[in-house]
């Protein structure tokens, strides 16, 4: 019974720093803003290097981008703050 005890204020301090992480990792996001999504209109093919695609999206005018499922293949899509 002895060990209730001691098992009780690890378990309350544990929650609580999990409490914290998580509280601000939260803050994170929503400083970040969100991110809107598009297809790439000039990258043809099945998209297989992120790098590619991002470079593809910086030529029409986005910051970033990534290969993404979509349906049953991976297209290229773009990435932009949100208005």
């Amino acid at each position: 019974m002895a060990g209730k005890g001691v098992g009780s204020p690890l378990n309350a301090i544990f929650l609580l720093v999990l409490l914290v992480i998580t509280i601000g990792m939260m803050a994170v996001q929503v400083a970040e803003g969100r991110m809107c999504k598009t297809p790439s209109g000039k990258f043809k093919g099945y998209c297989v290097s992120s790098t590619n695609c991002k470079n593809v999206c910086r030529t029409e005018g986005f910051p970033s981008g990534s290969c993404d499922f979509h349906v049953t293949s991976r297209k290229c899509y773009c990435y932009k703050p949100c208005p």
